[in-house]
């Protein structure tokens, strides 16, 4: 069993369309968004193919297999129109690991209590990590599949649960890099 891990789509028509794409191939139990879906806010240019209208209507092919976090540029609208719920910090538990969803705008490695095994996931920066920590938990930030910074690629994460490893991936699927979680 496999899950998707995304974040900052920004509107992109191409990012929603290509997590439709990886699930249709995968069939993912859980399409993880880590915050800013749909807007791409006052600091950033929207992307070419900005189109929120599509990227909702893609997702609701998925709807069921979402869990989404609010991240600090999506809106009450957005839980209106995709009918989910936003939250700014999800505990979850995957494969005995106390797993922590947020964005990054509000919570972070600095004010998050993290214990050795626990896994954090968040977006904001646009800067994919996977790592671990000197602490011993699990650090992912997907990046993001429309709007990278720093000079990285449009990127995304697989959660494969069978072998208990994240792998994050360019938006052309060539693997980037892959940590156990061991």
């Amino acid at each position: 069993m496999k899950i998707l891990i995304a974040s900052d789509l920004h509107g992109s028509t191409r990012a929603s369309e290509k997590i439709i794409e990886l699930y249709e191939q995968y069939h993912f139990e859980k399409v993880i968004l880590l915050g800013d879906i749909n807007y791409s806010g006052a600091r950033n240019v929207p992307p070419l193919d900005y189109y929120p209208i599509s990227v909702c209507e893609n997702l609701l092919k998925i709807k069921d297999k979402l869990i989404l976090i609010r991240g600090n540029c999506d809106s009450r609208v957005d839980e209106f129109v995709l009918q989910i719920k936003f939250e700014d910090l999800i505990e979850i538990e995957l494969n005995g690991h106390r797993t922590v969803l947020t964005h990054g705008d509000l919570y972070d490695e600095n004010n998050l209590v993290l214990n050795k095994n626990d896994v954090l996931m968040y977006g904001h920066t646009h800067i994919y990590v996977l790592e671990k920590s000197e602490k011993g938990y699990f650090v992912l930030n997907p990046g993001s599949l429309t709007l990278p910074k720093g000079g990285n690629p449009k990127t995304y994460a697989i959660y494969d649960l069978d072998k208990d490893s994240i792998s994050l991936f360019d938006i052309d699927d060539n693997l980037l890099k892959t940590l156990e979680l061991k």
